[in-house]
């Protein structure tokens, strides 16, 4: 979408720098490229290579570990492929997480439980403590699984990014250590509300998930808002200078 291209259909030019440019003239000092496979943790690396502001993670998520790890039968080339890609981004001071990998209960029609629990822990100790990196961590409505898992292996760094979860599990992972990322989709009902003003200030991050989880009017969070770009309604219609409706940017 920030190359113009909607669900595979282009709907006007490449507009990805000037995306990089309005962050970069609001105040925004890093962006990072988060990956949900190998394949997307190389295509973040090669494009953080283009710009000094960029950074990548590594890391394969939940929904998709079926899919990518079985392509090897029992997923150790994939994995140790992972490995080598980590260190050589970590050497050149480009890949700055493992991630995004985790739970999610949500689309359980993607992968089943076992499976994403299987290879949550193994990213953790095949992945994230060979190269020692921090966690950039996806959790729906897998709360109480995804503590046990970390409070197993004994994980007090990274980032519960997009989080919409309970308070008791927000308290549970701020307690082992960690921080808490929200956005438009952390903000939807006043339950959510209620618990974004609980998160301790010093373990409170903030992040698009962009292009998607924008705060929507039909959020109770959309009233806060206090600063708005000049936006088309249309991919379509896009001219150049504006953003695009629901199309979240840094």
């Amino acid at each position: 979408m920030f190359r113009g291209n909607y669900r595979g259909k282009q709907q006007h030019t490449d507009d990805f720098r000037d995306v990089l440019e309005r962050g970069y003239n609001n105040g925004i000092e890093k962006i990072i490229v988060t990956a949900g496979t190998l394949q997307e943790a190389k295509d973040a690396l090669v494009l953080a290579r283009t710009d000094p502001r960029l950074f990548a993670t590594i890391g394969v998520h939940p929904t998709r570990c079926s899919a990518e790890f079985l392509s090897d039968k029992e997923g150790s080339a994939y994995l140790q492929e992972m490995v080598t890609v980590a260190r050589q981004g970590k050497q050149e001071g480009n890949i700055v997480a493992v991630g995004e990998c985790g739970l999610d209960y949500d689309r359980l029609e993607f992968c089943d439980k076992e499976i994403q629990q299987k290879w949550f822990a193994k990213q953790l100790v095949e992945l994230a403590a060979q190269v020692d990196l921090p966690l950039f961590l996806h959790c729906r409505a897998a709360g109480p699984d995804m503590v046990e898992i970390l409070t197993k292996h004994g994980i007090n760094k990274g980032v519960v990014h997009s989080f919409d979860g309970s308070l008791a599990t927000m308290q549970e992972m701020v307690n082992l250590g960690l921080s808490i990322g929200i956005n438009g989709c952390s903000l939807r009902t006043e339950a959510n509300l209620n618990v974004v003003k609980q998160i301790p200030s010093d373990r409170l991050l903030l992040e698009t998930d962009g292009p998607w989880c924008d705060v929507r009017p039909s959020h109770p969070g959309y009233k806060y808002i206090a600063t708005t770009f000049e936006s088309v309604k249309k991919a379509k219609k896009w001219v150049k200078g504006k953003c695009v409706k629901s199309r979240q940017e840094p």
